[in-house]
C-alpha cells in the first residue's frame, strides 16, 4: 500500500491555516527565519494542537513527516 503524498497546501489545511500559494508564502515570509536551534513545533506562533501535530508528524515519521520537514527547512531559511 502506498503512503499518501502530502504537499504544503495539504499541511496548511490540516493545520487550519490558509492554504493557497500566496497565503503560504506570506506565512513563511512573516515567520522566518527561525533560530537554528528552534525546532519547528517549538515556534511560538503555533497553537498547542498545531505544535503537537507537527511534533508527532516528525517524531513518528508519519505520512506528514516529509512535508513537515519541508516547512521546517523553509522557515529556517533566510529569504
Amino acid at each position: 500500500m502506498e503512503r499518501p503524498v502530502h504537499n504544503l497546501s495539504n499541511l496548511f489545511a490540516q493545520l487550519g491555516e490558509a492554504n493557497d500559494e500566496a497565503a503560504i508564502a506570506r506565512f513563511i515570509e512573516s515567520h522566518s527565519p527561525l533560530s537554528g536551534s528552534l525546532r519547528l513545533h517549538e515556534a511560538s506562533f503555533w497553537t498547542p494542537s498545531q505544535a503537537n501535530f507537527l511534533r508527532e508528524a516528525i517524531l513518528d515519521d508519519a505520512d506528514w513527516a516529509e512535508v513537515a520537514d519541508e516547512l521546517n527547512a523553509e522557515l529556517h531559511a533566510t529569504h
